[in-house]
């Protein structure tokens, strides 16, 4: 328990650290840009204006002495006020973050649901559906999110008029949001699942289940799938931060509430807390994806109990 808070604890350290840096270094002066975007036009701030911009912020100290200040508030859970939104970076992310879990734990059902149903349905069977089932995986598995989106955006909403242009906290406005993310992780889960799946088929205990009267289907459902899944799931936590990290970026694509549009615009503000307070964000939701994940995993494999 000792070794995976300490985990945790670095790994909100370290993508803290990173963001800083990147922020610190990006090109352009800081106060300069934190002006423009809050007057929404580009000027020349006068010297006056820039210094007490810089004397407010802390702009002007050592970057040591920035970087010390800013890790000292963050361990005590300051995550400090938004340059440009002028509200506590907590109260920013606490509204909009909830449409962005709701997007990401969409998708990974979806994703998790195509998988296992192309898996079931097609391993182990020389036919032609098994083969298009295992060309599906592949490719969806390569596809960039962004680029289905573009896609999705285009055919149904734009051209067929099915889905909303813009995106909404409806289902309706969910639907293709999560499945632009689900795609392709369901190819990614759907062929680490079918050579696992493959591999259990083989094995005695599904023999001797099939001599017992129990059919195909039965036994994968019921002998096969418990045992198969087991390597997906382990990757579902690291799936589930790799979401919600898309989710950013989707949202954007489908103008869809959430932290994604936030983040865009505290990157192009060089909202240095907003920035961190997201990323940080991401962090936490990798650790605790991986905790449930591990908890999942002995709910499956209750040999693990006692390991």
């Amino acid at each position: 328990m000792a070794r995976r808070l300490g985990g945790a604890v670095f790994v909100l350290w370290a993508t803290a650290t990173f963001t800083f840096v990147v922020q610190l270094f990006m090109p352009g002066d800081r106060a300069t840009m934190i002006i423009n975007t809050q007057a929404g036009n580009l000027q020349s701030p006068s010297a006056e204006q820039l210094a007490a911009l810089n004397a407010r912020y802390g702009f002007d100290d050592s970057y040591l002495a920035q970087y010390v200040r800013y890790i000292g508030d963050l361990a005590q859970g300051d995550l400090g006020i938004s340059y440009n939104q002028h509200q506590p970076v907590t109260e920013i992310i606490a509204a909009q973050i909830g449409p962005t879990i709701v997007l990401t734990l969409s998708a990974l059902v979806l994703a998790w649901l195509i998988s296992l149903v192309v898996t079931v349905l097609a391993t182990g069977r020389d036919n032609a559906w098994s083969r298009a089932a295992t060309g599906f995986q592949i490719v969806t598995a390569a596809l960039p999110p962004y680029w289905i989106g573009t896609i999705f955006l285009v055919v149904l909403s734009v051209q067929l008029g099915i889905f909303p242009v813009e995106g909404s906290n409806t289902l309706v406005g969910t639907i293709l949001p999560a499945f632009t993310l689900a795609i392709p992780l369901s190819g990614f889960l759907g062929q680490i699942t079918q050579d696992e799946f493959a591999r259990v088929l083989d094995q005695p205990f599904v023999t001797s289940s099939r001599t017992r009267g129990i059919g195909d289907l039965g036994v994968r459902l019921k002998h096969v799938l418990r045992h198969a899944v087991l390597p997906a799931v382990t990757l579902s936590g690291w799936a589930l931060g790799a979401l919600f990290s898309g989710a950013v970026l989707i949202e954007v694509v489908f103008s869809r509430q959430g932290i994604g549009g936030v983040l865009v615009q505290a990157t192009n503000g060089r909202d240095i807390p907003l920035v961190t307070g997201v990323m940080l964000a991401s962090a936490a939701m990798y650790i605790v994806a991986n905790l449930l994940v591990d908890i999942a995993y002995r709910f499956i494999d209750p040999r693990l109990k006692s390991a």
